[in-house]
């Protein structure tokens, strides 16, 4: 298939266009004017990922994170992300990127979140569309905390509270996946209990505290999970494409 029809039929479910202002999307590296028999799916593209890839016979990457996310100022091998993208180039292995846009559509990433999580009964976070809240079954934060952690075979996380006994129930949840914490105001516009996200800054926790909202920092990698969706929503219309899942561990963060 070519790829350019391939990342058509992706499009339809997944537009570019609803990627929030700025957010580099779309073809990265390399040409969608090129038969693909192989295609990679992966949230990041780290050098393991590459050499991944290059072992894999793959065409193209689809990616969560774009690979090139700042203007690249020289394109050399003296540098480790600009090598990233030299070798892929070299490989000649294109790449696309699906960022934001997956946050945001309809069936996207924080819809599978919710899923997992057994938040029902959702609407949109922000009003560009990113993020969900929605309601769970009461229950204290600590139990659901460890509810998170079980989903996401997690050895630890950060909880946003001074409550260390985590006692307080909770019922009303927002989540956004990725690096959310500027959006804490508006889970606690739409009156959640709590608020899942990625990265949040010291500061900001005390900020969402003295808002009296609490939080709950799984870690970025639990993203991850655009791997095994995605993949499973190409197969359905990319019968004569391999989908592979990248096997690469490229959380860079280790828990003891």
């Amino acid at each position: 298939m070519l790829a350019r029809d391939f990342f058509s039929l992706y499009e339809t479910y997944c537009p570019k266009e609803l990627a929030m202002a700025g957010d580099p999307v779309g073809l990265q590296i390399g040409t969608l004017d090129k038969e693909i028999k192989r295609l990679m799916v992966t949230l990041d593209i780290r050098e393991q990922t590459v050499a991944e890839a290059i072992a894999k016979d793959v065409d193209v990457i689809l990616a969560k994170h774009p690979v090139i996310f700042r203007p690249l100022a020289n394109l050399t091998d003296l540098d480790t992300q600009e090598k990233i993208v030299l070798d892929l180039a070299q490989a000649g292995i294109a790449v696309y990127t699906s960022h934001t846009n997956i946050d945001i559509v309809e069936n996207g990433l924080n819809d599978w979140f919710c899923e997992l999580l057994n938040i029902t009964e959702t609407e949109n976070l922000t009003d560009f569309g990113l993020g969900r809240v929605g309601t769970i079954t009461p229950q204290t934060l600590g139990e659901f905390s460890e509810a998170i952690k079980k989903v996401f075979n997690l050895d630890g996380l950060s909880i946003v509270s001074y409550d260390k006994s985590l006692s307080q129930e909770i019922k009303r949840v927002a989540i956004c996946g990725g690096s959310g914490g500027k959006f804490y105001t508006d889970a606690i516009q739409k009156s959640a209990d709590v608020y899942i996200t990625g990265d949040i800054y010291y500061h900001t926790a005390h900020d969402m505290l003295a808002e009296k909202i609490v939080a709950i920092d799984p870690g970025h990698h639990i993203e991850v999970l655009f791997i095994r969706k995605v993949a499973e929503i190409l197969r359905e219309f990319a019968t004569d494409v391999t989908i592979i899942e990248s096997k690469s561990n490229t959380n860079p963060f280790v828990q003891f």
